[in-house]
């Protein structure tokens, strides 16, 4: 009798990095399309086929077109709350944040690396479709709340509901400032993820002061 050898797509690693492929190729596919006829005449039908899958396929990964701009939000408050709960205690508030914004851009979660050439289209979007801008709005609210809450949890001896949705505002709006900077100048200053770290340990740091000059462990 002879005996099937155990297909490599029973391995968890495998299935979850298939997955993530097929994620970032929908989405790459959508934002190719978005950028060459327009956010509104694309539909999800065309974006399946430009990434060779069915429409039913295209359901597994996002709830709809717009979903495909807004899907990481979630793993984004997920992971945040995971690092920050596994964080050293003997770590201050402010390491721990620096830390955790490190995970996020390492985590092999992303619908688009952010060093995808695609992210700038997508930021374009955002910003220039009125229902996708404050559908934005509303994300990053939930994020601050996120992060916000995750801190406290953390930290609850050492900052109180106010001082951590202050932290978490803080380095929040550095980001999403400096990205957007970034975004729009070009990429003279660097990578995505290098401006990202830049912004956050300068938030960090203080508001007079470069990072250099003020190290996080006094956070």
């Amino acid at each position: 009798m002879s005996s099937r050898m155990p297909s490599m797509d029973t391995d968890p690693g495998l299935r979850e990095r298939k997955k993530l492929r097929t994620r970032r190729e929908l989405a790459e596919a959508a934002l190719r399309l978005f950028a060459d006829q327009g956010y509104e005449p694309t539909t999800v039908a065309q974006i399946a086929a430009a990434a060779n899958v069915s429409r039913a396929t295209f359901f597994n990964y996002f709830t709809d077109k717009e979903d495909v701009l807004f899907a990481d939000a979630s793993a984004h408050e997920d992971l945040m709350k995971e690092v920050l709960t596994d964080t050293d205690r003997e770590v201050t508030p402010g390491q721990a944040l620096f830390q955790a914004v490190e995970r996020l851009l390492q985590a092999p979660v992303w619908s688009l690396s952010p060093e995808s050439d695609l992210v700038p289209v997508r930021a374009r979007l955002i910003v220039t479709e009125p229902a996708l801008r404050a559908r934005a709005l509303l994300r990053i609210a939930d994020i601050h709340a996120a992060w916000a809450r995750a801190l406290h949890e953390a930290f609850p001896d050492r900052l109180d509901e106010i001082e951590a949705a202050t932290l978490a505002g803080t380095v929040i709006g550095a980001v999403l400032g400096a990205a957007a900077t970034h975004l729009a100048t070009g990429a003279e200053h660097g990578s995505l993820p290098g401006i990202v770290r830049k912004a956050a340990e300068a938030a960090l740091a203080g508001p007079r002061s470069h990072p250099q000059d003020r190290p996080l462990h006094r956070l």
